[in-house]
This record gives structure tokens, sequence and C-alpha cells, in this order.
């Protein structure tokens, strides 16, 4: 029989099939999302553990259980060996969620693939019973040193909500799988091999991209809600310390706040315009490296211009160093080769044409990566155009302006409109490198200015405050360029 044929198999399955599939499904991705979220961490059992920790952290990091109880630990209130068990546990609940997670993708395959599929749930869920039963024997061999040192107050002991909730994930797993497992008839034919339909495949192939991007994009607006609150650094948050729109009226109230917001919105804004001015240089680049005729040359100038982007900001800042310290290249050359008295200017120190110096340091830097898309544009282009064109006597040039640059113009627009959303993320890294005591007035972006009052000056909620009113008119912006490009070209991006 035909196996492409019997690939949607599952989906004429009665719904009484259906549904323990579907929820196991569903639970097994609930499971996998709560391993990143803090508050369904059932690994802190103390008070004493960071509560912004999750059940990912405290299985991979023993730092991050341990950072609050040195005194607890130098003083044997509680034994080092409790906080391996209890890494050993968490990191056994998340080989559970994460076998659960595997019959989950095979689960969209065929009777055969999820037949078998189901064996890693009923494995898997067990494993994240035994993580959790070891982690309850571990708040009882604290709970018991705690008393016999008489500081259970100072430990904090107590059984998490997520300690429960991962409980009942495990048994929702398991029972699912199981009858699952029982309602699937065993593939008899043995030419039907283990298959997956190529839909399902290419959303396996994504979902890694889009679990990465929830986590380290769509998980952190977690963390706004510390603009809410008056937080600091290893505190906690709770009705004690809430204090509502407090510090979003700061952000305006208090003169000081309100001038250095207005310093550091110029320097945002003028970069990013300095930066959108520009974007028409990778489209530049990307054309006149496609008119080289020879192969070889070509391959190399992409690779020579694309190595940079590799290269982090820390290195570039060498790199600047070497070149323009004062006793840098730049001036050892004008001083000793063109014998230029006075030679001895220090050109990474002073602010003058700050905002000129850090275009050009990022236009080295991302040109060659940027060009990219361009030059994958410029092949999809239909090359009987050019034949076209030439057969009626167009010359190179032409042919570039009547038919590349109209061809690329669609990509460029939606870089632009990307390009306009973010114009107020400008990244930190490339001004915290170069930024000093001299510069500081015009280096300092809004993303430089949030790093530095939440870190260097302890200021959480401020900064918190300040990322989510960037973050708000980031997509006002986006939404305004997007409608400005409908009304006028007639195409959007959203």
């Amino acid at each position: 029989m035909n196996t492409a044929a019997r690939a949607p198999e599952q989906e004429r399955l009665p719904l009484g099939r259906r549904l323990p599939l579907w929820v196991y499904r569903i639970v097994a991705l609930l499971a996998g999302v709560a391993m990143f979220f803090p508050p369904a961490n059932p690994g802190r059992i103390s008070e004493k553990i960071n509560e912004s920790a999750s059940l990912f952290t405290n299985g991979v990091s023993y730092g991050t259980i341990t950072n609050s109880m040195g005194r607890i630990l130098r003083s044997q209130w509680i034994r080092n060996e409790d906080i391996t068990l209890l890494m050993i546990a968490c990191a056994a609940v998340m080989a559970g969620v994460i076998l659960c997670g595997v019959g989950g993708c095979m689960s969209l395959g065929n009777r055969r693939m999820r037949r078998r599929g189901f064996l890693f749930p009923l494995g898997g869920a067990p494993v994240m019973a035994a993580g959790l039963l070891m982690i309850r024997h571990v708040h009882g061999r604290m709970l018991a040193h705690g008393e016999e040192a008489g500081k259970l107050d100072k430990i904090g002991m107590m059984i998490p909500g997520g300690f429960w909730v991962f409980g009942a994930f495990a048994a929702l797993l398991f029972l699912t799988a199981l009858i699952a497992f029982l309602t699937t008839e065993r593939e008899t034919d043995p030419a039907v091999k283990m298959d997956m339909d190529e839909k399902y495949r290419l959303f396996l192939m994504l979902l890694p991209v889009v679990l990465l991007t929830f986590v380290f994009a769509y998980l952190p607006i977690w963390g706004w809600r510390f603009a809410f609150f008056d937080y600091s650094a290893g505190g906690s948050i709770g009705a004690e310390n809430y204090v509502g729109f407090k510090w979003f009226s700061f952000l305006f109230s208090d003169p000081a706040t309100t001038k250095d917001l207005l310093r550091v919105l110029r320097n945002t804004l003028i970069m990013s315009g300095l930066g959108i001015a520009t974007s028409w240089l990778p489209i530049a680049f990307a054309v006149l490296l496609a008119e080289v005729r020879s192969n070889k040359f070509q391959r190399f100038v992409q690779t020579f211009t694309t190595i940079p982007n590799f290269i982090s900001w820390v290195l570039v800042y060498a790199i600047a160093i070497c070149l323009f310290s004062t006793d840098g290249f730049v001036n050892s050359f004008l001083s000793n080769v063109l014998h230029v008295s006075g030679a001895n200017t220090n050109y990474l120190q002073i602010a003058d044409h700050t905002w000129l110096k850090m275009l050009l340091w990022g236009t080295w830097k991302g040109v060659g990566w940027s060009a990219i898309v361009y030059i994958a544009g410029i092949s999809s282009i239909d090359q009987q155009l050019y034949e076209a064109a030439r057969v009626d006597g167009a010359n190179r040039f032409r042919c570039i302006w009547h038919i590349t640059i109209p061809g690329l113009i669609p990509t460029y627009m939606v870089m632009l409109l990307m390009s306009i959303a973010g114009i107020l993320s400008n990244g930190m890294e490339q001004y915290l490198v170069f930024s000093n005591a001299m510069n500081k007035d015009v280096i300092e972006v809004l993303d430089l200015y949030v790093y530095n009052i939440g870190i260097g000056q302890n200021r959480i909620s401020l900064s918190t405050v300040v990322g989510i009113s960037k973050s708000l008119i980031g997509i006002t912006l986006l939404f305004a360029a997007n409608g400005i490009s409908k009304a006028i070209r007639g195409d959007s991006i959203i």
C-alpha cells in the first residue's frame, strides 16, 4: 500500500481517538514552555532560591540555586550535596519533558511512527515523576537539616506551586499517551516504514526557531512587571512594594531624568537616521558585486566583506585601538613617515564626529552581511528580462537601472519598514565598547541608557519603564510606516 496515501490517516481518526492525542500534544507543549517560566519552577523549594530562576536554570546552573545561600551553606544549615541532588532532580524533570516532547513530534507521523513515539512519554512521564519525588526528598532533607540547626526560618522552606503543576503534567502525559497507545492499531504491513507528511516535517524544522524566539523574545515580557514595583536586584516583589504607575510618571516629571531621556533620544534618532539614510549602500554593493564577471573574485569579495559581521564589537574596538589610539598606526604613520609634529591624538577618546565614526564602523561591519539578501534577490530576477533588454540595445547601466533596481525595491521597502520600526533599537554593544567619559553625552543611545540605569545604577524599575515605552513606540512606528507604504505603493508587510 502506498505510504503517502496513508500519511493523513490520523486526520480520519474518530473524535474519541483524536482527543487524547491532542490533549497529549497540548500538555507536552505547555510542559516544554513551563521549563523556562520562573513561576512554574518546581525546584524553588526555598525562598532563598532566586524567584526569577526557571526549571531550566535550576537544572544547569549550581550558582543560580546557591547565589543567595552563601551564609546558609557556610554555616552548614543545609548540605552541599542537597543542592547537587536538587540539580539532578530538576535535570531529571527536564529529561522527562524532553522525552515527552519527542513523542509529541513523532505523533505527527503515520501509524507506525505514532505508536513508537508513544513509548517516549510512557517512559518520560515516569522520569518526570521520579524527578519530582527526588525534589520532595531533597525538600525533606533540607527541612530536617534546618530544624536540626534551629535556622528553619532563615532557609524559608516551601513547596512551590510549580511542583504540583509538573505533577499534573506528568500524570496527564502518561494517561493520554497510554490511552493513545492502546487505541492505536499496530501496523501489520512490514513494508510500511515510519513516515511523516512533508508539512509536518517542515513544521518540526521550524519549531526550534519558534521556541527560541518565544523564550528569548516573548518570555522576557514577563519582566515588564518590574515597572510597577520598587524593585532592586536580588529583592522580591509583592504587595508591600507595589507602586502602580509611579515610575511611568517619574519618567516625565523628574527634570534630570527628562533631560537625560531627551539627550539619549537625540543620539538614538540621529544615529538611526544616518543608518536609514545610508541603507542604500548594501544595494549598491550587491549590484556592483553582481556585475563582477570573475566568479572567484566575486566569492572572495563577498566572503571578505561578510566576515566582519561575525567579529564581536569587543574585537572591533581592539582593532580600533591599534589604529587610532595615541600610539596606534595612524599616529605612528603621521609622525614617522610623514613627519607630522604633534601627531599624538587619541581619536577614540575625543567626542568630535562621534556619530559619523559610529556610522562608519557600523557600515564596515555590516554592509557585506546586509548585502546578502539583495544578492539573493538579484539571482532570482528572470534572466530573460536582461536578454530582452540587451536585444533592445540597453547597456549594462540601463539594465541595472531599469531591471535590477526595480527588482530589488520590494525587498528594500520591507527592510526599510523594519528599520523604521526599530529606529529606537540600534543596539548597545557598539556604543558600550566605544563610550568613555569624553564622548558619553553624544554616544549614549537608548539601549545603552537602559543598561546604564538598570545595571549600572540598579534602577531596574525605571529602566523597565524606558524599555516598555521604547517597545510601544516601535510597534506604533511599524504600523504607521506600514500604513504609509500601503497608501503609497499599495503593498505592505502586515
